[in-house]
This record gives structure tokens, sequence and C-alpha cells, in this order.
């Protein structure tokens, strides 16, 4: 978990209507608050609530402009928590979702490679769950989004966007028409936490969960922690149960540059969103020039030839809404 630290600043008084709320229904407060640092789009605090504690997660400022459905993010953190994915939800109001708290440490990314067979194992379960959740997740439409958004706020979108928005359609046209399963969209290592005691893998952060592609679960868990080909292979062997497919192979490494495109566009809307003090041009500047330099190689025309001779075409190829 993220070190906490003492709760001050304009935070304070809406903090503390949000625990008279939640002291109805989890029992009268112990002790103070602590906030949690490490993530860069919410505030979360942990609480101790009648005699249990919890993580108290405040949506940031316009978090609804970055495609965040906050009742997906509900329904697939207590769908996850029914399987033993993650931390239980113990409440949830209009400016607030309440977790209960576990007791863990992060897994760090130089670890994921070595636990990607028990992801893999849980990914499957939350993608055959047979949840509905009310948001739908596709990069392309997202990328668009964001656009509109980043250019209301000012924003001229520099040629690493435009091109990002290009590479997105040519791997939207080649994909195969699938159903869309419910994801979570955002797997980065600190998302992963280890429970203390029994060791238990666990999925936090369910805010982009949505109707997807559950590839992108496995490219985006790939890319983010720098995943090599020995690593991937092993991803695919664990979440099909058997050697995985030439096409698998590829729809992964597509996906991976999906993930760049949205994070590096994610990064220029925080630009304009965002009150946090993080370098969010940077972090754009790295997922962009990732996804300029994996789509320059020529085995990035041989995954989208081997996926769109091996698929019908369609013109609305992995949308998902």
């Amino acid at each position: 978990m993220p070190y906490p630290a003492t709760v001050t600043g304009s935070g304070v008084g809406e903090l503390n209507d949000i625990l008279e709320r939640l002291e109805a229904s989890l029992g009268p407060l112990s002790g103070e608050p602590v906030a949690l640092h490490g993530g860069i789009t919410n505030r979360n605090y942990r609480a101790t609530l009648g005699g249990k504690d919890y993580v108290i997660r405040m949506p940031g400022k316009d978090t609804e402009l970055l495609g965040i459905d906050r009742e997906a993010e509900r329904v697939a953190n207590g769908t996850a928590a029914m399987y033993g994915l993650a931390p239980a939800v113990a409440g949830w109001m209009e400016d607030c979702l309440v977790t209960e708290f576990v007791a863990c440490k992060t897994v760090e990314q130089e670890d994921v490679a070595r636990s990607v067979e028990e992801i893999a194992r849980a990914l499957h379960t939350f993608h055959e769950s047979g949840v509905r959740l009310s948001a739908h997740f596709w990069v392309p439409d997202l990328l668009a989004h964001y656009a509109e958004v980043a250019e209301r706020r000012g924003a001229l979108l520099d040629p690493s966007y435009k091109a990002a928005q290009l590479v997105a359609e040519r791997i939207e046209v080649a994909l195969p028409l699938t159903e869309p399963q419910p994801c979570h969209n955002d797997l980065l290592s600190a998302n992963l936490i280890r429970a203390q005691g029994d060791g238990r893998l666990m999925i936090v952060d369910w805010e982009y969960a949505g109707m997807g592609h559950p590839l992108f679960d496995l490219g985006n868990l790939a890319v983010n922690n720098e995943l090599g080909e020995q690593a991937e292979e092993r991803l695919l062997v664990a979440y099909y149960e058997a050697t995985p497919t030439d096409v698998q192979r590829a729809t992964l490494k597509v996906m991976r540059v999906l993930s760049d495109a949205r994070e590096g566009a994610w990064a220029v809307v925080q630009a304009r969103l965002s009150q946090l003090d993080f370098d969010f041009a940077g972090y754009a500047d790295k997922h962009f020039e990732r996804l300029q330099s994996t789509t320059a190689r020529l085995e990035f025309d041989e995954w989208l030839s081997h996926i769109e001779h091996t698929t019908r075409k369609d013109p609305h190829h992995g949308k998902t809404a």
C-alpha cells in the first residue's frame, strides 16, 4: 500500500462530511484518518470505523472526463471481490467508494513477470464472470473523446497524438469483431497487491473497468510492466490453458500498442484537468515515443497482416460499444 500521511489541506472538510455519513452504517470513527499517497487521479484515505479499517476513495476533480464510470467501478470491484480478487466493497456514495482495508504489499514491477500465471488466472476469472458493466472501454473511441476534451480545454494536439490515433484506427480495422467482456484496463504494478498472511494476489483500482476486449488487459499488463517474450508466452498459456495461437500472440502485441496510445492520450488530458504536481507531459512523451518505436518496426505490420489474414473483415472490428 502507499505510505500514509496526516490528512491536510482543503479536502479535510469534505472528508469529515463523508466520515459522518459513513458512521451511520459502518460505526463510529476511531482515531484520525490518514491519506494514502501513490495515486494520481483520486484521493484515498485509511480510516477506522466501527473498529474496522477501510479505504475511502474520493474521486478527483473532473475525472468523469477521463471516461471513468463510478457505477462500473463499484460493480467491477464488487464482482472481483466475490471471487477473492479484490478487497470487498463496504459502502458507496456519490462522492466516495469504501473498501475493506487489506494489509498488503504492492507487487513491484520486477516481480510481475514471476507472477504472470497467477495474474492471468485472476483476469480470466473476472473476464468470464458474466457481469455486465455500464461502461464500455475501447481505445480508438477513448482517443477521440480525449482529443475533444483536451481541445475544449485549450490544448493543441501535437503530431504524436494524431499519429497514435491513426495507429489505433489501423489496429481497429485489423481486429476481429469480439463480444465485449468485463475488463480492468489499468494493470500497472501499483494496482496489483499481495495480502499479508496468505499471500493472495488482489487487483485494486477498478475505476477504468468497462466492457472491452479481454486481450487489452493482457497487453496492458505486458507493456506497463515491460514483460519480455518468455513472460508474455507464459501469460498467454496460463490465460488460455493451452499453447496460444499466432493470432493470439499478435493480438497481444497490438494491444500493447493500444495501451501506449491510451496512456499517452490520458496524460495529455490530465495535463489540462489535474491539479496534482505530476509530469504529465513527460508521461505522455514516454508512451507516445514507445508507440512510435514499436510501430516503426517491420514486426508491427506483420502482426496486423497476420491478424487480418486469419479473421473476417468488418468495418467495426474490435468495437466494444
